[in-house]
Order: structure tokens, then C-alpha cells, then sequence
């Protein structure tokens, strides 16, 4: 059963920078995608980056394009989102979550899409304030 941790959130200043963990167990292949979405109350998930653990390749959302880094370290089964120059309307919940692919796909706009993924973390708090 694949599970996901996310780590890394905290209170940062407008600016800063934080990076955000997910740690994967029960992954044993390659053909995943990993995605990073979060949410604020009242509002829905939203997609914020994705990656294609088996082609590399990534996809942002406009609002953290040039900002946010979505990478994959295959030794330690986790993947992180370093976040950079960090805007107060950042603020929120951040999930990582999985989806299994048949074939090798690339990351693409579909990634931002929450109904495409079968395992989700519980979230780590990310909030952006003076």
C-alpha cells in the first residue's frame, strides 16, 4: 500500500523560502506521478505542481511558475517542492499525492487536476506572514 508523508511547512516571512517533503513508502515502481496541490477553507484543491517519476519531466500552475521547484531524490523515495519568494496569498494546506500510470506518461496540466490521483498525504501547514 503506497503511503505519503509531507514535511518541511512552517511560518516563513513574504519572501522566504521553505521546501516541502514527501516521503513515499510502498513504491516500488517507477510509473507514478506525483503531484502538489493545496488548500485554504472554504476554497478548493489546488493544483499547484507535478512530476513524472518515470520521464522526469514537470508541470507548474501559472501562479508559482519561476518560483517553485518540483524535484525527486529516487535514493531516499521522496520528492520535493522548494518554494522561493514567497507571497502571503501562498498561504495553506500542502498535499503531495500519487497516481499509478500503465505506461510512462510526462507531467502535464492533467496533473493539476485532484480527481486524477488514488493516494493522498495528510498535508503540512504552509503559512506566509510578517
Amino acid at each position: 500500500q503506497l503511503q505519503l508523508v509531507e514535511s518541511g511547512g512552517g511560518l516563513v516571512q513574504p519572501g522566504g523560502s521553505l521546501r516541502l517533503s514527501c516521503a513515499t513508502s510502498g513504491l516500488t515502481l517507477d510509473q507514478y506521478v506525483i503531484g502538489w496541490f493545496r488548500q485554504v477553507p472554504g476554497k478548493e484543491r489546488e493544483g499547484v505542481s507535478c512530476i513524472s517519476l518515470s520521464l522526469g519531466s514537470t508541470y507548474y500552475a501559472d501562479s508559482v511558475k519561476g518560483r517553485f521547484t518540483v524535484s525527486r531524490d529516487k535514493a531516499k523515495n521522496t520528492v520535493y517542492l522548494q518554494m522561493d519568494s514567497l507571497k502571503p496569498e501562498d498561504t495553506a494546506v500542502y498535499y503531495c499525492a500519487a497516481t499509478y500510470t500503465v505506461v510512462r506518461v510526462p507531467a502535464t496540466k492533467g496533473g493539476l487536476d485532484a480527481g486524477t490521483y488514488e493516494y493522498w498525504g495528510r498535508g503540512t501547514q504552509v503559512t506566509v506572514s510578517s
